[in-house]
């Protein structure tokens, strides 16, 4: 698992530090966040009846939420996608989504330490973290743009 740059697959570890209970579906779907970083539930879901065929999608939506509200995961929404899980949390890294394709990339801190940006008016927050999400379109979907451009 990646936490602050060090990276670990003790899953039974990572949810007894956690405070959480050790159970098959729960290191499933951790195991399927590892493999699948950024995936959705539905992927998820898909990825842990790989290995075990009769855990519900409920189950797999309960541990997502739980990891998620434990810190364990990160749950990530850019705007006209689903939700989104990763492994990285503690760093406040941003996101690259691609407008094509969907593909989404991490990108470290901007600027500085957490949050990595300054608001110019924090209204009397004291600002823990900043969520930025960069729009483009990745490598495959330009050249593939370029490509369909070149050929009219």
């Amino acid at each position: 698992m990646r936490q602050s740059g060090h990276v670990s697959h003790d899953f039974e570890q990572t949810l007894r530090s956690a405070g959480l209970r050790v159970t098959k579906p729960r290191t499933a779907v951790l195991d399927a966040v590892h493999a699948h970083p950024h995936a959705d539930s539905a992927s998820i879901v898909e990825s842990v009846r790989a290995q075990l065929p009769a855990v519900s999608r409920q189950a797999v939506f309960d541990c997502l939420n739980t990891f998620a509200d434990a810190g364990v995961v990160r749950r990530i929404q850019p705007a006209g996608s689903a939700a989104r899980y990763e492994l990285r949390v503690g760093d406040n890294h941003h996101h690259l989504v691609c407008q094509q394709c969907g593909a989404i990339e991490d990108v470290d801190c901007a600027v500085g330490d957490a949050p990595c940006l300054h608001a110019s008016n924090n209204h009397g927050y004291t600002i823990t973290e900043a969520e930025v999400i960069y729009r483009g379109l990745c490598p495959m979907c330009a050249a593939d743009n370029a490509a369909r451009t070149d050929i009219h």
